[in-house]
């Protein structure tokens, strides 16, 4: 049993989580990051990422996961790679359970960020970032001119759709039902671009390929036949899940699970703060994210000194 009271711990290890950790450890805080067993967030399933500030040629999204975590740890923040199994956010101190072990807390951090929702094909798996994608804004440039799918019917793949015809020579949506679910705005939007078609009661039963993506076995429902179509690009846009599942009963969650903020990156246990995608899921960019845990770790500092004060 860890029977230390911390002043600060950081639940999560994505660019919003390390970033928090970076700025806690700087301030003297001594930030213990509990990082999780799969720790790095989506960035470890992203290969070229070339959109993060400071390197113009590029990165790999688990390379710049490690240069975070050094960083964090330069600094002094204490990281362990466990799951939190159980909180009690009820008062303060807080109280966290990784396991049977037990850290209590002046104050935390929450910055577990949230998961795609997957197909769930062992294919899929297979070829992530390697032609199968869930971020339009992280990979679309990666697809110039190139033909590519959409799989999804809400407004999250309208947006994707959208989003790809900056760059991509055609976009084909595939929608499992004979109806979009998407708001009657993003509908028409949609219909009204040159470059996107629309397939309806078509799902895909496999990605193909090896090294890349070069093709999809896609099923139509109605018509119970399958065809293999060439493609260099697939984007799942069928929703993401925020990881609060710990979290339910101790802090405010909106109707789909997100952490709701107040002012920025407090929530409504004073004490307890948010960043990344856990509460934001219209950005969900590492940018945004990192923007976040410093503003987190900012927001905590000034609790903890007021507290002390």
């Amino acid at each position: 049993m860890d029977m230390d009271t911390h002043k600060l711990i950081i639940i999560g290890s994505g660019p919003a989580g390390l970033t928090a950790a970076l700025y806690a450890a700087r301030a003297n805080l001594e930030p213990l990051v509990i990082a999780g067993l799969t720790f790095g967030g989506q960035l470890m399933i992203t290969t070229d990422v070339e959109n993060y500030p400071g390197f113009p040629e590029g990165i790999q999204g688990p390379d710049l996961m490690q240069k975070m975590i050094a960083q964090a740890e330069q600094f002094g923040a204490k990281i362990i790679y466990e799951d939190v199994t159980k909180v009690d956010f009820s008062k303060p101190p807080f109280q966290i359970w990784v396991d049977t072990n037990l850290y209590s807390t002046k104050s935390v951090i929450l910055a577990t960020g949230a998961s795609n929702i997957w197909l769930g094909l062992p294919s899929e798996e297979k070829l992530r970032g390697k032609g199968v994608s869930a971020c339009a804004t992280c990979d679309g440039f990666f697809f110039k001119d190139k033909e590519i799918i959409v799989v999804g019917g809400g407004d999250a793949a309208m947006e994707e759709a959208l989003y790809l015809t900056k760059f991509v020579k055609k976009v084909t949506i595939l929608n499992r039902s004979d109806k979009l679910r998407a708001s009657k705005i993003m509908q028409d939007r949609v219909f009204a671009h040159p470059k996107i078609t629309i397939e309806y009661n078509k799902v895909v039963e496999e990605f193909l390929g090896d090294e890349k993506l070069i093709g999809v076995k896609i099923r139509d429902i109605k018509q119970a036949r399958a065809e293999e179509r060439a493609t260099e690009g697939a984007f799942i846009a069928i929703g993401h899940k925020p990881n609060t599942e710990v979290f339910q009963g101790q802090i405010d969650l909106d109707q789909k699970g997100y952490i709701v903020p107040i002012d920025q990156t407090k929530t409504n246990i004073p004490g307890v703060f948010v960043a990344g995608d856990v509460r934001d899921y219209h950005y969900r960019q590492a940018v945004t994210a990192a923007g976040m845990g410093c503003m987190a770790a900012l927001d905590a500092e000034k609790y903890l000194g007021a507290d002390q004060g």
